[in-house]
């Protein structure tokens, strides 16, 4: 009879995780001693009887994985998110694991509430897809008693294990692609210090800049999106400059495509005036019929890596990645064009 009763039928009767039922037997951390006490007295009381390895790797094998995104990030024409947690899905279901996506709001964050599936304790575990503000970032990170993981962010990476691509390399590359066609005069679209992500690239395209003795010039540098919403907004920002750089370096593909047209509307063409390199490979339009040079993300890989740390994690409380960094693909097309012989480093 005892043989029976399993984790989930412990967890369903005090509503919380097979996941937390299987740490609070074993002794494991990450459970309350108020909790691990109901269910160490509750398992008795229903005649629960320890399972064999292979059995207790059969009762595990199937986890809940939250997957939490900002409501900025998954608007129509930024669907790059869209696409990532596709691959979330997909590889999670391949592991015998279901996805639950939820998105974030402004005002929950700037409340700091908890994300339903923790709160209605939902999910064993969850994948924080894209940057929260940071302030939320932390609160989820010291709140959250079940395992977490980062997915193209760093925030508070020291105490939370992260997969992201290597922006910073990225955003080099990219500069340096520009270099190599004879630009001498490159500027960048990003608004700094609204994600990880728009910071590290911009800090590749200072880097390569730096090594080619070129001049780094504030009003090249455009403002893509508000900061404090991470809306972006093609009428709001994109101020061009009055002295016109050749060339830019987006730290997206959406941001790529909105200055082309920004760029057309003002009477430049592209590439014929102005080169343009994007970062993602996910061009949400195509302008004009011309293909957008860029860096593509591995985004199979990143969920994939994502998808494996959670499951490591739920599997061996004591299991931690770190900082897990992912390359990317240069893809050349026609956005961008050679002005000149190739600058040499300095």
């Amino acid at each position: 009879m005892g043989k029976s009763v399993r984790l989930s039928d412990i967890g369903a009767r005090l509503n919380v995780s097979t996941v937390t039922v299987s740490k609070a037997l074993s002794g494991q951390k990450g459970v309350s001693e108020e909790m691990r006490a109901k269910i160490v007295s509750l398992a008795d009381e229903m005649g629960y009887v320890r399972t064999t390895s292979s059995e207790k790797n059969e009762e595990r094998s199937s986890y809940t994985i939250g997957v939490v995104v900002a409501e900025r990030f998954l608007n129509e024409s930024q669907s790059f998110y869209w696409k990532l947690y596709q691959e979330i899905s997909k590889r999670a279901i391949s592991r015998k694991c279901f996805p639950v996506l939820e998105v974030i709001t402004y005002e929950t964050e700037k409340k700091k509430e908890l994300p339903k599936v923790v709160q209605e304790k939902k999910a064993d575990g969850v994948i924080i897809m894209g940057a929260l503000h940071t302030e939320y970032a932390k609160f989820l990170i010291d709140n959250v008693q079940i395992p977490l993981v980062n997915l193209d962010t760093t925030c508070a990476w020291e105490k939370c294990d992260c997969v992201v691509s290597n922006n910073l390399l990225g955003g080099y590359q990219m500069t340096n692609y520009l270099f190599e066609l004879g630009h001498k005069k490159i500027g960048f679209v990003g608004t700094r210090l609204a994600t990880n992500s728009i910071d590290d690239r911009f800090l590749g395209y200072l880097k390569s800049l730096m090594e080619h003795g070129a001049e780094v010039r504030e009003e090249w540098i455009i403002d893509d999106r508000d900061r404090e919403h991470g809306r972006v907004d093609g009428e709001e920002f994109f101020r061009l400059p009055n002295e016109m750089p050749t060339a830019f370096f987006c730290n997206c593909d959406l941001s790529a495509s909105l200055l082309v047209k920004k760029l057309e509307n003002a009477g430049y063409s592209v590439p014929g005036d102005v080169s343009v390199v994007g970062f993602d490979n996910y061009v949400t339009d195509q302008f004009a019929g011309i293909g957008l040079t860029t860096y593509e993300i591995n985004t199979k890989e990143m969920a994939k890596r994502a998808v494996h740390i959670m499951i490591q994690k739920l599997e061996n409380a004591k299991y931690t990645a770190g900082v897990f960094m992912l390359g990317g693909t240069f893809i050349e097309r026609e956005s961008a064009r050679q002005v000149a012989p190739p600058v040499p480093f300095v």
